[in-house]
């Protein structure tokens, strides 16, 4: 008789606002301002932008007609004067707010010489339609979008640009693959592989579709959305789902970008739980063209949040600079910078790289051994059990983009007892202390072979710097499942954990903790079962770090 099926993982906890200091209040009385010219109540930094872009612009607000004639929300930025410039379209983040989201910036990009229109994609705010998640009709809408654009330019567009945010920057993306009028993208906090972001090593990450569900509650799903997340949720039809994904995933779309050499702008946080950083970067590898990612401490959309509501922001900067010098033509330097700027964990010092993968000096192998120790030889034969079903001794956060935030204000998730976490739920190994700094640029990768008791078995794998007082921190992290392997088999695990750049003090040492369950996670394993970790001769268990 079969096995019978895990249940449904339990919905987490409501998820919190993606966006949680975004001011929608500022951000509308500033948009009222741009209309009407009355700055009254306005911070004075805030009026004088308002004063700037009435000086060169006239504001509108008005519809797109998009596809299937569903009129969609808009504002536009139109100068006055009739001479060539470029332009840029702004499809708006995954919230209940829409456009307003980029009043402040599209302003800014107003007063650089740009024609600007930012829109509320459908079923979001008060776009009519149905979310069709990055679909081709969220496709044929920034079409149109750029349509509407144009024909309201006073004179010649030389240039065009997408810009998005979260959603906005799939989106971008997506349109920028399937319209040969767009030179150059900028995506915040998007996303490459939506089939990883949804499923990562068989692993259902059932917090991110959770978050998708509710981040913006007012939001009309069109039904094969609705049905695509609920199957991550549930368990359901994921070849369905995957389908689905891949038509909306810009790695899909990639060589159309490179054949036709769109410059593509990307900013990503070391952390993000919604939009891993690992399915973007290898998107990133793949393209073609001109290109750059900005890479941050923090978590999804934390890094460049704060530019939104005019804050002087580094990924702000950088992507107008982007579209300086491939839509306006300025000799700004960004070209001749690398591919690469990457913040490190926790110096925050900002790194400059040729490419991705950032150069190495060398891989570290270190062995999972039978005495818990990260050692530099193979130790054959041992076995370390973990129980499942019981508590969590560590996890990646407590709620999708809510630990990010505070990792930006200098407080990244302690886990105070991690030197003494409970080894009935965590197989756990630790290597000697650094008697230098450890730098560790790039993706870790771990090798393990477990044994099973029965089929479908779950297990999450935790990077660690673990400190003399016994507290840790997180560097990086992945999960995996097996669902096809017969009871009280071995199973090999061969994964890419989260990319990274970190520096591990002297005196710290790396730790890996192996736990069969995390709250981000859809858990495989039946309650009470058992899983143990163990090293063949033949295929030594370990794990790597990259040496930067």
């Amino acid at each position: 008789m079969p096995p019978a099926a895990p249940a449904p993982s339990p919905a987490p906890s409501p998820a919190p606002s993606l966006y949680p200091d975004l001011d929608a209040t500022a951000l509308t009385a500033f948009a009222a301002a741009l209309e009407s010219g009355e700055c009254t109540g306005l911070p004075p930094a805030r009026a004088a932008e308002v004063e700037a872009v009435r000086a060169v612009a006239v504001f509108s607000r008005g519809k797109v007609t998009g596809a299937d004639g569903d009129l969609l929300e808009a504002a536009l930025w139109r100068h006055t004067g009739p001479g060539p410039r470029p332009a840029v379209v702004m499809p708006a983040p995954w919230s209940d707010l829409g456009w307003p989201a980029y009043t402040v910036q599209a302003s800014r990009f107003a007063v650089g010489g740009y024609d600007v229109l930012a829109y509320s994609p459908r079923g979001l705010a008060a776009s009519e339609g149905h979310a069709d998640f990055a679909g081709p009709l969220d496709v044929a809408d920034g079409r149109h979008a750029l349509d509407h654009l144009l024909e309201r330019a006073p004179g010649p567009v030389t240039r065009i640009g997408f810009l998005g945010v979260s959603y906005g920057a799939g989106i971008a993306q997506l349109v920028a693959a399937h319209d040969a009028r767009v030179d150059a993208v900028a995506a915040l906090s998007g996303w490459g592989d939506l089939g990883e972001v949804l499923r990562e090593n068989s692993t259902r990450r059932t917090a991110a579709a959770h978050a998708l569900l509710t981040a913006a509650p007012r939001a009309r799903l069109s039904r094969p959305t609705e049905r695509a997340l609920a199957n991550v949720l549930a368990g359901g039809d994921l070849h369905e789902t995957l389908a689905w994904a891949e038509q909306r995933s810009p790695f899909t779309h990639v060589k159309e970008l490179g054949r036709r050499q769109v410059a593509v702008f990307c900013a990503h946080a070391w952390h993000e739980t919604l939009f891993p950083a690992g399915q973007v970067l290898r998107t990133f590898q793949e393209l073609g063209g001109p290109k750059r990612i900005d890479l941050s401490i923090g978590d999804h959309c934390g890094p460049e949040l704060t530019g939104l509501p005019g804050l002087p922001n580094r990924i702000w900067t950088d992507a107008r600079r982007w579209f300086d010098h491939h839509l306006a033509g300025e000799p700004n330097g960004i070209d001749a910078e690398g591919e690469v700027l990457s913040e490190v964990m926790w110096s925050r010092a900002l790194e400059p790289s040729p490419t991705w993968p950032v150069p190495t000096r060398h891989t570290r192998r270190l062995h999972l051994t039978g005495t818990g120790e990260l050692a530099d030889r193979p130790d054959p034969g041992w076995a370390a059990g973990v129980l499942c079903g019981v508590g969590t001794p560590v996890a990646v956060a407590e709620a999708v983009a809510r630990a990010g935030h505070a990792e930006l204000a200098g407080r990244p998730s302690p886990y105070p007892a991690a030197a003494t976490m409970d080894r009935t739920a965590a197989a756990v190994w630790t290597a000697a202390p650094a008697p230098d700094t450890t730098r560790l640029r790039g993706t870790p990768r771990l090798r393990v072979t477990y044994r099973a008791a029965n089929s479908g078995s779950t297990f999450v794998a935790y990077l660690l710097d673990l400190a003399p007082d016994g507290s840790a921190r997180l560097i990086s992290h992945a999960p995996f499942s097996d669902l096809d392997a017969p009871p009280d088999s071995l199973v090999s695990a061969d994964i890419d954990l989260q990319p990274t750049a970190y520096d591990l003090p002297p005196g710290h040492r790396a730790m890996l903790a192996l736990t069969p369950h995390d709250p981000l996670y859809a858990d495989a394993n039946l309650p009470r079962a058992t899983l143990s970790f163990t090293s063949p001769e033949p295929t030594p268990s370990y794990v790597e770090l990259p040496m930067g």
